[in-house]
């Protein structure tokens, strides 16, 4: 398998994760969740979103969640947020749609992790590639990202 900014990330600051396979082809994160055999609820996708300001901000949530907007945006103390385009994703970050992980990033951004994550041992996240999730403890995200919990997803 063909290493991934994600993995290179969290390899070079000696990071304790397991990576996960998974059929390419499945194009939902519960579809995800099922083929690994896991919680969905403790399967996280990872959002870009941007303020009128242009600030970009990193949610990471459930995959059987959606995005509280005005929640996010309040948990990041902005006035309002959206979702950045599709075709903005690789430009700013690195990633594709289906394979956005919270590490690895081309820039760093202020990154928040739906509370609900506080409930588990490990969480997935995605392996910076469809494919690929990463097993890691929630608290990866906030040591190594500078992450917040928060409630912003319904």
């Amino acid at each position: 398998m063909e290493k991934t900014n994600a993995i290179r990330a969290l390899e070079s600051k000696k990071a304790s994760f397991e990576i996960r396979e998974y059929d390419a082809s499945l194009t939902n994160g519960m579809e995800v969740a099922n083929a690994l055999g896991e919680d969905p609820c403790a399967v996280f996708k990872t959002l870009v979103c941007e303020d009128p300001k242009h600030n970009h901000y990193v949610f990471c949530l459930p995959v059987m969640m959606e995005l509280d907007l005005k929640a996010a945006a309040k948990v990041c103390g902005a006035k309002s947020i959206a979702l950045i385009p599709q075709k903005e994703l690789l430009p700013l970050t690195g990633y594709i749609h289906g394979g956005c992980s919270p590490f690895g990033m081309k820039k760093r951004f202020p990154t928040y992790v739906e509370e609900t994550a506080m409930l588990f041992d490990h969480i997935y996240v995605s392996g910076g590639r469809k494919g690929i999730q990463l097993c890691i403890e929630p608290s990866l995200i906030l040591e190594e990202m500078g992450a917040t919990y928060g409630t912003f997803a319904y």
